[in-house]
């Protein structure tokens, strides 16, 4: 495969995968289906999630270099060497957003949900029972359970009050963001060399447009 068709599927497998990060992190600020967490983002959510992981950095960052890509390798103004050698640039601002995006999903599994939970002040006699606070259950070990993670303990995510199911609703959008960051890191990485490669030898578009020049001189 020539490195001008290269480029054109490359960029056409990175639209889906920015759109995809885009949507799931716009859900994200919504947990339980709640419009509460959203407005009040600095206390109810996530932290990861207000990186824009998705929208900006998996999502704008990995898009918009996309299009130059896919431009790269068609027939046109860009489909030269100095369109590979700008892709080879796009490739790394996509590579650079991808892997935040991707950094960010694992730090966001890894340390859990912010949510409602009980806890127990032993420190204040005048508390009766249990106090609701708002934070993140799962960032600590879990002794009860041998200090594995609560991703492995789905009984343990009960310990969320509110908002509803969000550890769940938490695991599954970030897990499709760590999936498709992936996927965007390896495409990004594949067309710096791809780009490179172009750059030196050219794209076979090039040498398409001169054959068919060719033919039409000598049809005239």
């Amino acid at each position: 495969m020539c490195t001008g068709k290269c480029a054109i599927c490359i960029g056409g497998a990175l639209y889906p995968l920015a759109i995809i990060c885009i949507i799931a992190n716009v859900i994200l600020y919504f947990p339980g289906w709640s419009v509460e967490a959203a407005e009040n983002a600095g206390e109810k959510l996530t932290y990861e999630v207000t990186t824009f992981l998705g929208i900006i950095a998996g999502g704008l960052l990995v898009l918009i270099p996309a299009i130059q890509i896919h431009a790269s390798g068609r027939k046109g103004c860009c489909g030269n060497r100095w369109g590979m050698f700008f892709s080879i640039l796009c490739s790394a601002i996509g590579l650079t957003g991808s892997l935040f995006c991707l950094v960010m999903c694992v730090t966001g599994i890894f340390r859990g949900p912010v949510c409602a939970y009980y806890i127990t002040d032993l420190t204040n006699a005048t508390t009766a029972g249990p106090t609701l606070v708002w934070g993140r259950p799962f960032e600590k070990p879990m002794p009860e359970y041998n200090n594995d993670s609560y991703i492995f303990h789905r009984e343990s995510w009960d310990i969320c009050v509110e908002p509803k199911d969000v550890a769940e609703f938490n695991i599954i959008l970030f897990s499709i963001l760590l999936a498709a960051s992936s996927f965007e890191v390896i495409l990004c990485t594949v067309q710096l060399f791809n780009g490179l490669f172009g750059c030196i030898c050219g794209t076979c578009r090039e040498e398409e447009i001169g054959y068919e020049d060719m033919k039409k001189e000598a049809i005239c």
